[in-house]
């Protein structure tokens, strides 16, 4: 979440804001009034087209939703799938709490704990805690969801799977040590196909000291894919069919068979396209470089060979033949702790559909790039959506696909919606 080079206070950001307008176009406001629905049946195109036109001059702002108390170290937020409309926020101390979705108004809406394992959970460090939450795609039926976080004797992540309504009972899936108290990755999710992905860091202090990164023998630095619906060789999990390091013959050479990507930092947050299926992840950088990547089965993301596109490890001259080239990137100018979002495919604001939304924790800025790139070397720059004075820790999508940000410092809960104001 916060790379260990950043030297800010905790709570230096801290602000809950009911309202962030950003300004745009009378033409793109217009649009907004009028509800014309011809940029929402553009998709983005390769290489531009109107509704990228558009994105530039989009107007957006920030709705505070939820109890008006806010939360305490809010860090993931996701759609409980039971048809209720109600959300959770996952607090990094080890709560869950449900809410209905909706404005706060004269704090009619209140919260309620939906699960509470701090005692379970090791938060000593500034990235650990409990980091995410993940409802089985059977949810209306099983009752099952599953969180990661954080725990103590020895330091290590665990993913843990509980049954709605269970009193607190769990069943370990897959615990992995952690050397130190950062770069612990933290986001778990469901994909398309129903398997389970969670993103491991390359397990902390400063430059990858253990090479862990480019290192297939171990968990960390990684996305892995399991099926948690089977179970093999003793273990509450199975290895799904086409896992790229699954093979035999990558078996022998210790590859670990839950890999599904590889060459990471510290994948904070990660989301899958609804429309395309496609995995999005941002990396947070070292020393000069936030990254944004299109995970792909098998391919190697270039940590610590490569901090975003440039030479990390040699700075000059590295190889990086085999290595991904980032969807986007920003410097250490623009902010230093980036925070993975979502692509738009909500109805609510005009010209966004298809475009990959993402911030910055400790710059506050929201940026956007099209999730449809054109082919090219260099990554495309993103274009500034919004600034805000939040400490962005991250960003939540609703069953509408309208997208959401929490405020690590206030611990607000924040819709983006549409803005009417002129340039």
């Amino acid at each position: 979440m916060i790379p260990v080079n950043l030297k800010i206070p905790p709570g230096f950001f801290r602000a809950v804001m009911k309202a962030t307008v950003v300004k745009t176009t009378m033409v793109t406001a217009l649009a907004t009034m009028l509800g014309l629905a011809l940029p929402l049946a553009l998709p983005a195109v390769p290489g531009g087209g109107f509704n990228r036109i558009l994105a530039q001059s989009i107007s957006v702002g920030l709705q505070r939703v939820g109890p008006a108390q806010g939360f305490n170290k809010p860090v993931h937020l996701a759609p409980v799938p039971d048809g209720s409309g109600d959300l959770v926020v996952v607090e990094q101390r080890g709560m869950v709490m449900r809410f209905p979705s909706g404005a706060g108004k004269s704090g009619s809406i209140q919260s309620r704990v939906y699960l509470d394992i701090r005692n379970r959970v090791s938060s000593g460090g500034w990235e650990e805690g409990l980091l995410s939450i993940a409802f089985h795609p059977g949810f209306r039926s099983n009752r099952t969801f599953f969180v990661v976080h954080s725990a103590s004797s020895p330091r290590r992540s665990v993913i843990a799977r509980y049954r709605e309504g269970a009193s607190g009972r769990k069943e370990t899936v897959l615990e992995i040590p952690q050397p130190y108290s950062n770069h612990n990755g933290g986001q778990i999710a469901f994909g398309p196909d129903g398997m389970l992905y969670i993103a491991l860091g390359d397990g902390g202090a400063g430059g990858d000291p253990l090479g862990h990164g480019q290192n297939l023998r171990t968990l960390l630095g990684t996305i892995l894919r399991i099926d948690v619906d089977r179970r093999e060789q003793g273990k509450p999990y199975a290895i799904p069919p086409g896992n790229p390091f699954a093979s035999d013959s990558h078996r022998r050479n210790g590859s670990r068979p839950e890999i599904w990507a590889y060459g990471l930092r510290n994948p904070w947050r990660f989301s899958f396209d609804k429309a395309t299926g496609r995995l999005f992840a941002a990396d947070v950088g070292q020393n000069r470089w936030e990254e944004v990547n299109i995970i792909a089965a098998g391919k190697n993301y270039g940590w610590n060979i490569m901090e975003g596109a440039h030479c990390f490890r040699p700075p000059a001259g590295c190889g990086t033949r085999g290595l991904e080239r980032p969807l986007t990137e920003y410097s250490h100018r623009e902010g230093q702790s980036i925070t993975g979002g979502f692509v738009y495919r909500g109805k609510a604001i005009v010209g966004l559909a298809g475009h990959y939304l993402f911030a910055d924790y400790s710059s506050g800025t929201i940026w956007t790039v099209p999730a449809a790139p054109s082919r090219k070397e260099r990554p495309q720059p993103p274009r500034v959506l919004l600034k805000t004075s939040l400490s962005i820790s991250s960003f939540g999508e609703d069953l509408n696909g309208e997208l959401y940000l929490l405020d690590h410092g206030g611990g607000g809960v924040h819709r983006i919606v549409p803005s009417l104001s002129p340039r």
